[in-house]
């Protein structure tokens, strides 16, 4: 038996998410039944994690075990031709035993791509949030960003739909930034939670256009209450940018 992992890329916006659900296109469902064909044997496809319907991915980490002798670089080009084309392979690699694409991940990063121009560009409907308010603070926001970094209780940050009842993540860095017509959010932390990094996304927007203030965050995180922060971003600006196998800063922790 080998274990392979692969690092995919995909435009979301068609997909129900990654996970693998009965009569929907998802990620992990196209993946499995696509190598399954290939290989000619059933191939579980193990994710770092969950994007949601909508969120896209530039670094998603997968990987899969098989007794076939494919060599393990082969695997982008055998499937460049075969997989649809909002989904690629960017990489490969064979890996030991004890690797889990999820289990063994320290750390994510997510970007949040905002579009600030007055007309949106149409080759960017799908990667980006066309939200053009004038005149925000993005000083204000990179203070508000600032107050998130560490380890918190991220129930204010989470949707209430959430099911996992452990809401304690680390968040590692927060950079806010503008360059032509686009606005970024990255976050990077230990895990997420669902709809974590658009509610962050939108609650700093809300400091940026005055309807909350940067010291409020805080108190915003203590009260483990989603009423107590920002809007939801919407999915299409979101895109998981890397996975990250190493430690980081240890005093987060």
């Amino acid at each position: 038996m080998r274990k392979i992992k692969l690092i995919i890329a995909y435009d979301g916006t068609d997909f129900s998410g990654f996970q693998r659900q009965p009569g929907r296109r998802t990620i992990q469902g196209v993946m499995e039944e696509t190598l399954s064909r290939i290989l000619g044997e059933e191939i579980i496809i193990e994710g770092s994690g969950r994007t949601d319907a909508g969120v896209h991915a530039l670094g998603q980490v997968c990987h899969f075990v098989t007794t076939k002798p494919v060599p393990a670089g082969r695997f982008p080009y055998i499937l460049r031709h075969t997989l649809p084309p909002d989904l690629i392979v960017a990489d490969s690699e064979e890996v030991g035993a004890d690797f889990h694409a999820r289990k063994s991940a320290h750390w994510k990063t997510y970007r949040y791509q905002v579009e600030t121009g007055a007309v949106p560009r149409l080759h960017m409907r799908r990667f980006a949030y066309h939200y053009p308010a004038p005149n925000i603070n993005l000083s204000a926001m990179k203070q508000a960003a600032a107050h998130l970094i560490g380890k918190h209780d991220f129930t204010s940050f989470c949707s209430a739909k959430t099911e996992i009842e452990d809401k304690v993540r680390t968040i590692y860095d927060v950079t806010v930034w503008e360059e032509e017509a686009f606005r970024y959010v990255e976050v990077t932390g230990s895990g997420f939670l669902y709809n974590m990094v658009r509610i962050i996304v939108g609650t700093l927007h809300d400091v940026g256009k005055d309807k909350l203030k940067a010291k409020d965050i805080p108190q915003i995180i203590a009260a483990c209450d989603r009423q107590a922060a920002g809007s939801t971003f919407p999915p299409e600006g979101l895109h998981l940018v890397k996975v990250g196998y190493k430690q980081r800063n240890k005093s987060l922790l």
